[in-house]
């Protein structure tokens, strides 16, 4: 898979990249798929952040980024569950690596295609921030952080989604196992999971160490209250490049 890439000039790389984006992004708005996730993530989002928001009465983003983590375990796997098994399962897969471009090149467009629907959905809650900018005056330090460290957190959903629908011919499979997966991410970081796991292995001091080495949790808050530390975005840089990575290698394992 390297060999093959690193015989591609950069605008080749680019361009195959590009051309999977836009077929995956073409499919998506043909149909009404697209719309109706877009849609009801942002009702439902900005349905609950305005029954907090007026319960609060802060003029601020804080809780909108508090309660994203699980929505968008649970949404972001509706995107990817059919980027890769659907191809498998009406075997358009193999059609696909057939054309002149390498896993890596394949994996990437499916994953631009993903975040450019996962900017649709950030996009959706920008009425929310004229409202509070004509209500009050919210830091927007706070609120630029916020969605950098809700991208970065759902650019990461994402990767392990790829991945994982990668792995199976069934959508469901793929959607089950990667909102598992980021819920186990979220709740890690919750401190009842954390106080209950620490005390079933008192020894192993387990919570802990699944809140400080493995959630989101620690790294999404930290930007959501405003540190924009190089720990958060090489975590979640990381994370995201690895499960790339496994996916590209699953791909080019069918390919070959």
């Amino acid at each position: 898979m390297n060999a093959a890439a690193n015989r591609l000039s950069p605008g080749q790389f680019l361009a195959g990249v590009r051309h999977v984006a836009a077929r995956e992004l073409g499919a998506a708005f043909d149909g009404a798929v697209a719309y109706v996730y877009v849609i009801a993530f942002v009702v439902l989002s900005n349905s609950i952040f305005m029954n907090d928001f007026f319960l609060s009465g802060r003029a601020e983003m804080r809780g909108f980024f508090e309660l994203m983590p699980l929505l968008l375990a649970f949404f972001l796997p509706a995107v990817t569950m059919r980027a890769l098994a659907e191809e498998r399962r009406q075997r358009t897969l193999e059609m696909l690596l057939t054309l002149p471009i390498v896993p890596l090149q394949a994996v990437l467009g499916k994953y631009v295609a993903a975040l450019a629907l996962l900017l649709l959905f950030m996009a959706g809650s920008l009425p929310v921030v004229v409202m509070l900018c004509v209500l009050g005056h919210p830091d927007p330090g706070l609120i630029a952080s916020g969605y950098l460290g809700l991208f970065l957190l759902g650019a990461m959903f994402l990767a392990f989604g790829l991945f994982l629908s990668s792995l199976s011919q069934d959508q469901i499979v793929a959607f089950v196992t990667s909102t598992l997966l980021g819920f186990a991410f979220v709740l890690t970081g919750n401190d009842r999971v954390v106080a209950v796991l620490d005390g079933a292995w008192p020894a192993a001091g387990l919570g802990t160490l699944l809140y400080e080495s493995f959630s989101v949790m620690p790294h999404y808050e930290a930007l959501v209250g405003g540190v924009v530390s190089l720990a958060a975005v090489l975590y979640f840089g990381l994370f995201s490049a690895l499960f790339l990575w496994l996916c590209a290698l699953v791909l080019q394992r069918h390919r070959a």
